[in-house]
């Protein structure tokens, strides 16, 4: 079964064909319809039949451009359709004049630009808007269909028993093609295991963590009312550390003060969206894939020799496997198998966990691997697949991951972009044995900060200190 966030992309890539596809259709029925106003006008189509290709390929490549800069593929639950027709109708106007001038400025530099008149221009707009309407309720009502099966649903949990949280779940359970799929409350005020509207009480505020866990939610939903503001943050704090998305009801939006929030909606019921990362943005993340692609297949391809020289070293050196694979925490606290050159003896595990200057277990062609780094080499098919970035939090093995989550206030926030071959802690000189709490607050900063000229930064600090030779605490 395909994880949350796999079904997100791929319902998202099928909204993306079908808006292309009613756009396509709108132009060829336009001009087909409009042939009499195009020979009455003088004009008559290209003869060469590259010339509608190409501009067909400008104009997806802008009408995307565009439709995801007005929101159109943020795929939010409960959003107005209203506020999407206006945005599509919007979108598709934008659109069309970007593409008129484009074709004009094709026929400026001696190209062949498409003929056009107002009939065309109109009966293009109108089919193309018709189109894309039509092509979202598609969509929407196959993806109602998939949500009836337990595909592309949310477990949530909401925090409050009292009006606010009675709002939320009546709200939601009206909806149940939303895909919604409530567990119950939290509540320090209504004993746990009695039923509030027919929702059990799960566990007070302070267990949110474990009942997180037990339920296997995806987001939880703040809906407390007569509380703190430090009441409130304890508890978004809590949560936060469980790689879940927060929403908080606004009955408390007067106690969130700083910037960092978006409003979202669940029908009329406004919800805020607390600390959205940079990259929960699609765009965002459609960049940051695509610096991934490039950068990992550049580097494969000249890195390929001296990997290949590596391999030989190590199988010379020692009997043993030539890659080391371990399990380590990835996006969403998900699992995934790590790939590396082998530096240490083929026994070390079981000697100890947590590599440390000097370690004995490590052999002569390892140590120089990890002084250089070029040990992580490997990862780079991690990166080629998926799992990993070229820039991210540097993932851990699970023991560790579920000791830190304890321990540290916020850690499970890292989780919540892929593991990355380089980042903003080790090009820092946290690496190796430092301190996990410093490293984190590294981390979160560039979860919370990220950009894609930062990734390049990032990368561009890794490759200097591999050419200068400061690799710090590189052991």
């Amino acid at each position: 079964m395909l994880r949350p966030r796999a079904w997100q992309t791929l319902l998202r890539l099928l909204l993306i064909v079908f808006d292309i596809a009613a756009l396509n259709l709108a132009t060829q029925a336009a001009y087909a319809l409009g042939a009499e106003s195009l020979v009455s006008a003088g004009f008559r189509l290209p003869a060469d039949p590259l010339t509608p290709l190409r501009l067909s390929v400008l104009g997806s490549i802008i009408a995307l451009i565009v439709f995801t800069s007005h929101g159109l593929y943020e795929m939010k639950r409960g959003a107005s359709r209203l506020d999407e027709a206006v945005k599509v109708l919007t979108a598709v106007s934008f659109t069309m004049v970007l593409v008129i001038f484009v074709n004009a400025l094709i026929g400026e530099f001696g190209g062949e630009e498409m003929p056009w008149t107002r009939e065309i221009l109109f009966q293009g707009w109108l089919l193309a808007v018709a189109g894309c309407l039509t092509g979202r309720f598609l969509h929407r009502t196959f993806v109602y269909v998939l949500r009836r099966f337990d595909i592309d649903t949310r477990r949530v949990l909401i925090v409050g028993a009292r009006e606010p949280g009675r709002l939320v779940w009546n709200t939601i359970r009206r909806r149940p093609e939303l895909g919604y799929r409530v567990q119950g409350f939290l509540s320090d005020t209504v004993p746990i295991g009695d039923l509030v509207d027919g929702l059990p009480v799960l566990g007070r505020t302070d267990h949110i963590r474990r009942v997180i866990r037990a339920t296997r939610a995806d987001e939880v939903i703040i809906a407390l009312s007569g509380r703190s503001s430090q009441d409130l943050l304890e508890v978004i704090a809590l949560a936060e550390d469980e790689s879940v998305a927060i929403k908080v009801y606004p009955d408390t939006f007067q106690l969130i003060t700083n910037n960092e929030v978006s409003i979202g909606d669940l029908r009329d019921l406004p919800l805020v969206s607390v600390k959205n990362a940079a990259l929960d943005n699609p765009w965002n993340r459609a960049l940051k894939r695509g610096l991934d692609l490039v950068v990992a297949s550049l580097v494969l391809l000249v890195a390929a020799p001296v990997m290949l020289l590596i391999a030989l070293a190590i199988r010379l050196e020692s009997r043993g496997p030539i890659f080391f694979l371990q399990e380590r925490v990835g996006l969403d606290g998900q699992p995934f198998w790590m790939i590396k050159f082998r530096t240490m003896r083929p026994d070390a595990e079981r000697f100890s966990t947590w590599t440390v200057q000097n370690d004995p277990r490590v052999t002569r062609v390892g140590r120089f691997l990890r002084r250089t780094s070029l040990d992580e080499l490997p990862q780079l098919i991690n990166v080629l697949i998926g799992e990993m970035s070229i820039v991210g939090p540097r993932p851990e093995q699970a023991r560790w991951v579920e000791q830190f989550r304890q321990q540290i206030p916020r850690y499970m926030r890292r989780h919540k972009e892929k593991a990355g071959l380089t980042g903003w802690a080790q090009v820092n000189g946290l690496r190796g044995d430092t301190s996990i709490e410093e490293r984190t607050r590294y981390d979160l900063y560039y979860v919370e900060n990220w950009s894609l000229l930062f990734d390049i930064k990032i990368i561009l600090r890794t490759i200097i200190n591999f050419i200068t030779g400061r690799q710090e605490n590189a052991y």
